[in-house]
């Protein structure tokens, strides 16, 4: 298992297959931020609230020069049921051997009545154009959490 990655840290590279039919890698963001968000499963109720208000605020990002990707390990095809069920407009990538998920170390034991499993923490990652990490988010609360990346984007636009 990889160590958690900081602020101030190189974000890992990734190659990953996306729900728009594309891979996409980090080098794919150079001129832009990136906010990566990773999710424990589509259609759950709380990685539901989080894609949607992201997919909400889409424009906002855009705006501040800054592209939004979801990554969990559910299969292209539940992405799409995903996507079309929730009106999501932004792009989720699938990380089905959880290559990714363990290079950002976001790959964790977690607990859950009792039960002791594998799984994604909840987490979210703001890189800028040089893949540079800004912001990293552990254990994310979904409510108020995109407002918070929101407001951490239009900050740097503010200071630079």
């Amino acid at each position: 298992m990889n160590e958690e990655i900081t602020t101030g840290a190189s974000a890992p590279s990734f190659n990953i297959p996306t729900s728009k039919e594309q891979n996409v890698s980090l080098e794919d963001y150079q001129c832009s931020n990136l906010v990566v968000f990773f999710y424990p499963k589509d259609s759950t109720p709380g990685c539901t609230t989080e894609a949607v208000e992201f997919s909400a605020k889409l424009d906002e990002f855009s705006k501040l020069n800054t592209k939004i990707l979801g990554i969990s390990k559910d299969s292209l095809k539940r992405h799409h049921n995903f996507i079309q069920k929730n009106s999501l407009t932004i792009e989720l990538g699938s990380d089905e051997d959880g290559a990714v998920c363990e290079s950002f170390g976001v790959w964790k034991e977690k607990k859950n009545y009792g039960k002791t499993y594998m799984g994604i923490e909840r987490s979210t990652f703001l890189i800028d154009e040089n893949g540079t990490i800004l912001k990293a988010w552990r254990k994310v609360r979904v409510a108020g959490h995109v407002d918070e990346v929101l407001a951490e984007v239009s900050a740097l636009n503010r200071d630079s």
